[in-house]
């Protein structure tokens, strides 16, 4: 009887730490932001956006001034193909198509280039937005008083008066003025 009650006395003395710690817990309290909109309406989000989509139609323009004497190529070389019936192609028409082919690669590779660049300065982009975030939350939660704050998409219903995006937009815009839009240069591993 007396090891039953020093088990019991030990395994409450165990316990109690424990149930201590969780009583200590503060309760939630919540706020939520729309990332959405403050992404896409600070100011220097919408400068940023803009040179994005100017960047994406110097993309476009120039993947349609490389189609356009591909594609005319394509078809003159295939008519001087289907001209031969079947017969082994001549010499001049094999460095043709050869040309035509270092051409299309070539081309193929800026486009390739071009796009990466820019897949680069969005992430560039939103690195920088995403790094002047993080801090401006816990001002945000600490001024408004809140522990938890959670993205507005993520919730099913929230009141009006738990919503912080005026806070974080205000907050975002006074701590980022301007992006660079234009990603560093990756550095290149040095070979030994």
């Amino acid at each position: 009887m007396k090891t039953m009650l020093v088990t019991a006395a030990f395994t409450a003395a165990l316990l109690a730490p424990s149930v201590a710690s969780a009583q200590a817990l503060p309760a939630a309290v919540v706020a939520v932001v729309d990332l959405d909109r403050v992404t896409s309406e600070c100011n220097a989000c919408k400068t940023a956006q803009a040179s994005l989509r100017s960047q994406v139609q110097a993309y476009q323009s120039r993947e349609q001034a490389l189609a356009t004497p591909i594609e005319t190529e394509q078809k003159s070389i295939q008519t001087a193909i289907d001209a031969l019936k079947g017969k082994e192609l001549d010499a001049a028409l094999k460095a043709r198509v050869q040309a035509f082919q270092a051409k299309q690669q070539q081309a193929a590779q800026e486009l390739s280039a071009q796009q990466k660049q820019i897949q680069a300065n969005q992430q560039y982009i939103q690195k920088q937005v995403q790094d002047k975030l993080n801090p401006i939350y816990q001002q945000v939660m600490q001024r408004r008083g809140a522990n938890l704050l959670v993205e507005v998409g993520t919730t099913l219903a929230t009141a009006q008066n738990v919503d912080v995006t005026n806070d974080v937009l205000a907050a975002l815009n006074a701590a980022l003025p301007t992006l660079i839009t234009t990603a560093p240069a990756q550095q290149q591993p040095q070979g030994r």
